[in-house]
């Protein structure tokens, strides 16, 4: 039987991108998705299931994992990409903003890992998670227009830290990566006057995923890896 592989946030740009490349590897992927939103570009695949999940309620997430594991066999690896983006200073953040940011980033990241890492511990060969950082979140100059933004975010290496403590000699393993400016039809509409080869593509992106994946990063711990292309 194929290796399972759960991408969250599917439909999305990146999401699609990520799904392809793993489909390719050989994984069975479970996408989700709301469910306004569609995976119709994989119809037909056989090795893929879409799965609508508000990733941010713990019920459904726990249901969730236990339908992968009872439908499949285990959860070896899981790609958490849902979250969201907002632009504000300090003055003109509020703290609803915070609030919305830190449900959509943070809450997301935590319940998703939450009920994936109990039962990857519970398998002898374990499984790994990447998480989706960003880049105002390491550095305060990038950040400060950003305010909500990078606080929620901020967290997101910090749980990946705690869950490779709690990993540790169970063969859990959680890396973080951290795009740039993501080359998706949104981003450009919003900013047409850039350089667009500048920006990372999401399928450059999945090819980081897919290492990440692989036999080859096994060795890896608590691995960050900053995906800036040329900005």
């Amino acid at each position: 039987m194929n290796k399972t592989a759960i991408v969250t946030g599917a439909a999305g740009n990146l999401g699609k991108a990520v799904v392809d490349k793993l489909l390719h590897d050989g994984f069975q992927v479970i996408g989700t998705k709301l469910p306004r939103e569609s995976l119709r570009n994989f119809e037909g695949n056989p090795n893929i299931e879409a799965y609508d999940l508000n990733v941010t309620d713990p019920e459904a997430m726990a249901t969730f994992v236990q339908h992968v594991v009872s439908s499949y066999g285990s959860l070896d690896r899981a790609a958490l990409l849902v979250g969201g983006f907002g632009i504000g200073s300090i003055e003109n953040t509020t703290l609803d903003d915070i609030h919305t940011l830190f449900r959509l980033n943070f809450e997301s990241a935590f319940v998703s890992t939450k009920y994936i890492f109990e039962q990857m511990q519970q398998q002898q060969q374990g499984g790994r998670m990447v998480l989706v950082g960003a880049r105002p979140a390491l550095d305060p100059e990038a950040g400060k227009g950003l305010v909500a933004y990078a606080l929620s975010k901020s967290l997101i290496f910090r749980l990946a830290e705690i869950l490779n403590a709690s990993g540790k000699g169970k063969g859990v393993q959680t890396s973080v990566i951290v795009p740039s400016i993501i080359d998706t039809p949104p981003n450009r509409k919003s900013m047409p006057d850039a350089n667009f080869d500048d920006w990372v593509k999401p399928e450059e992106i999945a090819d980081v995923i897919s290492f990440l994946f692989s036999d080859k990063a096994s060795k890896l711990q608590e691995s960050v890896v900053k995906i800036y292309g040329n900005v």
